[in-house]
């Protein structure tokens, strides 16, 4: 038998295989076909359902007739059209947006510290790239013009990330137990001194706006503010598909991708830097919204297995597609009162988040990898 060459990645092993041992390609390719189209289904949902309720034929005739394919008579109000193209379709791309970041963030982050608990959320990143975020409101910071919110907001989410990965870290590992807790810690910390600062702060009229984006929505929304998390975004899937032999190769352990050439140190710096810009301007757009980075990931594995090659895009769909239907459900289950998306996030991702952590237990009881 010979030795593969030294070059050779060997990804995680998928759930479906054929004879040989290769993951089965058409898995992949079913399951982004899949995930588009019922990302369409879901933004055409989320477009046409609200307190007045638009047919499907008519937003899809409203949004045609808005990029200049007038393909049917217009049959609308002026009113709708307003309602579809002003209120509802920016909120919908942001929460796709923002969704597919989140679950590209806790990707990313799963395979840097090689645990499967890591989410911006549930790490304090969200709660440092609120504070940076909301220190610029209350003491009206202009210093970056327009972009300042999203400056302060990848301060405090790169400061903290690093924070929480230094103190996780003891004696070169980094345990589930270690990183949770460094976790929650600094995330108690910083929001903390979030909610001084709102208590203390000179625009007490604004800290009720401001307590219902710590809680995370997408109302509000406007076109002229959708580009910058569209282009961090793009920005962030290409440079991570680029590197997805390298998370591979992390997934295999420290020792393993320094064997095969890569600068663990380096990568997983310079890495951090870009979860923390997509964290922060995530984060100033939406407000922190938790655990779409950690179910998406785990779901999206079931089919697709753990190559990053093929995980990272698939995981971006999932996530878009389940953040627009949180956004539907916060609208619509309390209607005519609105529940702050990240609330029902929330409530979806503790139970996943317990079964999750109960699971690694048992496995690292059994013997099996942390």
């Amino acid at each position: 038998m010979t030795a593969p060459a030294k070059d050779t990645v060997v990804p995680p092993r998928t759930g479906t295989a054929v004879p040989g041992g290769e993951p089965r390609r058409f898995a992949f390719g079913s399951t982004v076909a899949v995930l588009a189209a019922l990302l369409v289904v879901s933004m055409t949902a989320g477009t046409a359902i609200g307190s007045v309720h638009v047919p499907a034929g008519q937003v899809w005739g409203i949004v045609s007739h808005a990029v200049g394919l007038e393909w049917s008579q217009a049959t609308w109000s002026t009113a709708r059209e307003t309602i579809v193209l002003d209120v509802r379709a920016p909120r919908v791309l942001l929460g796709a947006v923002t969704g597919a970041g989140l679950a590209l963030i806790g990707t990313a982050l799963q395979a840097l510290v090689r645990n499967p608990l890591a989410e911006p959320y549930l790490l304090g990143v969200s709660s440092g790239a609120s504070l940076g975020a909301v220190a610029v409101i209350v003491f009206g910071v202009n210093l970056f013009g327009n972009l300042s919110l999203s400056a302060a907001a990848f301060a405090g989410a790169l400061l903290t990330l690093f924070l929480v990965y230094t103190t996780a870290r003891t004696g070169g590992r980094i345990t589930s137990t270690r990183l949770v807790l460094s976790g929650v810690a600094y995330a108690s910390v910083l929001t903390a001194l979030m909610n001084v600062l709102l208590l203390t702060g000179e625009r007490g009229n604004e800290a009720r706006a401001v307590l219902a984006w710590t809680l995370g929505g997408l109302g509000g929304v406007r076109w002229a503010t959708l580009w910058l998390p569209g282009t961090a975004l793009l920005l962030g899937l290409g440079v991570l598909l680029l590197q997805a032999r390298s998370l591979n190769l992390l997934m295999a352990g420290e020792e393993a991708a320094t064997t095969m050439g890569l600068d663990v140190a380096r990568f997983r710096a310079r890495t951090f830097v870009l979860l923390s810009l997509l964290t922060g301007v995530l984060v100033a757009a939406a407000g922190p919204i938790g655990f779409v980075g950690l179910m998406t990931p785990h779901v999206v594995r079931l089919f697709v297995g753990g190559d990053h090659r093929r995980l990272l895009p698939t995981a971006a769909l999932g996530g878009a597609v389940f953040l627009v239907w949180a956004d539907i459900a916060a609208r619509t289950v309390a209607a005519p009162m609105e529940i702050p998306v990240g609330v029902l996030t929330a409530l979806t991702g503790g139970p996943f988040f317990l079964w999750l952590m109960r699971r690694n237990a048992r496995r690292t009881t059994d013997g099996g990898p942390a």
